[in-house]
């Protein structure tokens, strides 16, 4: 009877253990591949929105990006990769912009442009969309594979930028809470 009853109890706790982790969980996380990207998009955002002006000019040593160099390198990014499933990037896109785009304002606008873009194309995808091969730089992949890229690329710029704000005495502002 103990033991049925030991049974019992485990499969409670491990019935409930994954329900109240997702309950817990920030909106976006174990929503697949859309609420991900909302996720690391609402985080970029509140991070850059929290970052004081004067920090975006920061860098932790001589020839290492800055602030708003890092943004500008996911919001160039973005559009690079995402070029390769379809969508052209927008006219006035050019790649010195990483260093001459560099007031808050206009690094969260590039920043926001891109995270949207991507958002937007992927809506559009279809499963078969998907599997569709594309060719980058000497190999090739899927356009699943690209869109993974792009998220890997921003979860890791944002661990980057976390540090980045610790350093300079930012906090993110889901961890005030």
């Amino acid at each position: 009877m103990k033991r049925i009853l030991a049974t019992a109890l485990f499969a409670i706790v491990l019935w409930s253990v994954p329900r109240t982790f997702a309950q817990s969980a920030p909106e976006g996380i174990w929503q697949g591949y859309d609420g991900e990207w909302k996720h690391v998009s609402a985080q970029l955002i509140a991070l850059a929105e929290a970052t004081p002006a004067d920090k975006f000019a920061w860098r932790p040593a001589p020839g290492v990006r800055s602030t708003s160099e890092v943004y500008m390198h996911i919001a160039l990014a973005n559009f690079y990769l995402l070029g390769y499933t379809g969508p052209k990037p927008p006219a006035d896109l050019k790649a010195e912009m990483e260093k001459t785009v560099t007031t808050k304002a206009d690094v969260i606008d590039w920043l926001k442009r891109s995270l949207e873009a991507v958002k937007q194309a992927h809506l559009t995808q279809t499963p078969k969309d998907l599997e569709r091969k594309v060719h980058i730089h000497d190999r090739d992949a899927t356009v699943d594979g690209m869109y993974l890229r792009i998220i890997v690329h921003a979860n890791e710029h944002m661990g980057q930028l976390i540090a980045y704000a610790r350093m300079t005495g930012v906090v993110p502002p889901w961890s005030e809470k």
